[in-house]
């Protein structure tokens, strides 16, 4: 190979020829790829593993890293024969010799290599290279490889479970690397429900049990972070579960609950949850009692990440006890307390699950003298962040209670935080209206909604802005055209002639999104026709004349043909003498908008779009500017091939 340099420059330049398949360009399957040959015939040998040993050989990573994502290509061009015999013995090597970023991409590619090397039937060939990059100290290289480990499993029949995939986490499991064992923990689930024999199940849950009580953390927290998955797949396949299996399930949790690493003991709450489902879908409410007992162990934890994990899924925790209304009132307590935690993320977390366990009350009652005085409180939390995340979910609780309630209770809370000072309160009470308004109607807000809105569309901060111009479309469909023309038409309006132009890029979308809710009359008279009749002195700025071309350009696809022939292009065909370059070029591209538009009716239209736009692009595409003829001959193109 080292004597054919020539023939090999000239095979690297045919490998770039569209005749070589990727998979990157379309799916390949075992029936793709036939085992029959070894690649290509004899004179016209590619010589794709030197090449891809060559691009290994770089000095630059990149070109390294490049290299190996060609590896689809490479397996293609060699055939399955060849890339069970060279390639896949080369990437053995590879795997343990490299940069991390080689690793990675690598440790991906394997994943989908079954097609490639001749079906599932040698899948098998893929795990030792997979083994030693889940191996590997870099996380994320760990991560692809035990994601594709699991991806080749789904491949491989019972027998290879049995032979090459059982004995290979095992292995990992067993090693004296922390490594080795935190990437085992992730492919307990590709086997679990496929091992049938019950004593093998067992040996496999005991070696689980193994890892959850490492003498390494990383270790134990791996197993605790993937026992929820395990516990979901006997879940889903109740009938291979046994008593015996969950007793290892116990001991696992309890193991993991009385950890002495926060980082380990607050993923109990997820394994939690996932045991309460499975008693939950087998309708057992023996082991109620003991599990909200650790419920209730855990939320009251000394460790606050515990506390914020319970908090974060109170909702869901609690929910899996809905069997028993009792049990639920006696998590009331324990709730209550996390909203007076004296840890700030505790409080937040607890503060978007409000709505959710006021409805598993269910009393309205109980909500209001239990639920709405923790909301009060929480509303004037000295954390803007904890006032942020009950004002996302807060509007929820109106549902929950009376009309009269709501409205001398929890309008008042929502009123005070409308004047929040934290721009973020302001912005989650004003996407989240709409519930109110279905209950209470939205009068009882609007003298204070409409100051809040106005402070935040002229906020110093842009995003601040930015965000309240995202949120205006929904704030339309809750108030109604009415409510908007009256008090919002004139400042989306005003978001146009904004100093930054991503503000006045948002503001041209909000008024295409805007006529969508509103229709394309409304739009003629609220928006196109005062644009049309601004002062003479503001269009003899650059920023107003382009923006304003932006602005009706983007409502063309949404507006009606008589508006368009009557208002929109007329202004258009104005611009194409405009005195500046960029407004010309505009123009042109503006055109292609306007007829895709109105060769919905070509019959009607075609005269007017030929004697008024193609002439308009066809004097365009003579221009003195380079830009303004290229664009108006690439637009001139277009409008014909749409006439045609």
């Amino acid at each position: 190979m080292g004597g054919n340099n020539k023939d090999t420059s000239n095979k690297n330049s045919d490998m770039s020829e569209p005749e070589v398949k990727s998979s990157k360009n379309a799916d390949v399957t075992e029936n793709d790829i036939s085992d029959s040959g070894n690649g290509p015939q004899e004179g016209e040998d590619l010589y794709p593993l030197a090449l891809l040993m060559d691009g290994l050989k770089h000095d630059d990573i990149g070109n390294r890293v490049e290299a190996m994502k060609k590896l689809d290509t490479i397996a293609v061009a060699l055939g399955p024969q060849r890339a069970r015999d060279e390639l896949i013995p080369f990437l053995s090597e590879v795997a343990q010799d490299d940069e991390d970023e080689i690793f990675n991409v690598l440790a991906e590619q394997l994943g989908k290599f079954v097609p490639f090397i001749g079906g599932s039937k040698f899948a098998t060939l893929l795990l030792p290279a997979l083994e030693i990059l889940a191996s590997t100290e870099e996380t994320l290289v760990r991560d692809k490889a035990v994601e594709s480990l699991n991806n080749v499993a789904q491949e491989l029949s019972e027998d290879q479970l049995f032979h090459d995939f059982i004995p290979l986490i095992e292995h990992l499991a067993t090693a004296d690397w922390f490594s080795s064992k935190v990437s085992s923990c992730g492919l307990f689930r590709a086997v679990l429900v496929r091992v049938k024999d019950d004593k093998f199940r067992k040996e496999l849950l005991a070696l689980y049990l193994q890892l959850v009580q490492d003498d390494t953390p990383m270790v134990r927290r791996a197993a605790g972070k993937n026992l929820p998955v395990l516990i979901d797949l006997l879940t889903q396949n109740p009938d291979l579960s046994t008593s015996d299996d969950w007793d290892y399930i116990s001991s696992m949790f309890q193991k993991i609950m009385t950890d002495g690493q926060d980082s380990v003991k607050f993923l109990a709450v997820d394994v939690l949850i996932s045991i309460l489902k499975f008693f939950s879908k087998k309708h057992d409410t023996t082991h109620s009692k003991d599990l909200l007992r650790s419920a209730i162990q855990l939320i009251g934890d000394e460790s606050w990440r515990v506390r914020y994990m319970a908090a974060e899924h109170f909702e869901e925790l609690a929910h899996q006890f809905i069997a028993t209304p009792r049990y639920i009132d006696e998590l009331s307590g324990p709730f209550l307390a996390l909203c007076e935690d004296n840890e700030s993320d505790v409080r937040k977390g607890v503060a978007k699950q409000l709505p959710g366990f006021a409805k598993l009350l269910g009393d309205p009652q109980v909500v209001l003298k239990k639920v709405l005085p923790v909301v009060q409180n929480l509303s004037m939390d000295e954390s803007e962040m904890v006032r942020a995340s009950l004002a996302s979910e807060i509007t929820n609780l109106a549902p929950l209670v009376p009309k009269q309630d709501a409205i001398e209770t929890l309008i008042p809370i929502l009123l005070n935080m409308l004047r929040d000072e934290y721009p973020d309160v302001r912005l989650n009470i004003i996407a989240k209206l709409k519930v109110v308004n279905e209950v209470v109607g939205i009068d009882l807000l609007s003298e204070n909604l409409l100051p809040a809105i106005t402070e935040l569309a002229k906020d110093a901060n842009w995003r601040v802005r930015m965000a309240i111009i995202d949120y205006v479309p929904l704030l339309a469909e809750q108030l109604g055209v009415e409510f908007f023309d009256k008090q919002l038409g004139d400042l989306c309006l005003s978001w146009l002639w904004d100093t930054v132009y991503s503000i006045r890029k948002a503001a041209v979308t909000n008024l295409k999104n805007l006529t969508e809710i509103f229709g394309s009359d409304w739009a003629s008279e609220k928006i196109i026709s005062r644009l049309l009749t601004s002062d003479s002195q503001l269009l003899e700025n650059f920023v107003y004349r382009i923006t304003l071309l932006h602005a009706l350009t983007e409502l063309v696809p949404v507006i009606s043909n008589d508006v368009i022939t009557q208002k929109v292009l007329p202004f258009i065909n104005h611009l194409t003498e405009d005195a500046v370059p960029n407004i010309r070029f505009n123009v042109a591209k503006s055109y292609v908008s306007v007829v895709e538009s109105l060769c919905a009716d070509k019959s009607k239209n075609k005269d007017l779009i030929q004697s008024t736009i193609v002439t308009s692009l066809e004097k365009l595409s003579h221009d003195n500017d380079v830009d303004v003829r290229y664009f108006a001959a690439e637009s001139l193109t277009k409008s014909k091939a749409l006439l045609a």
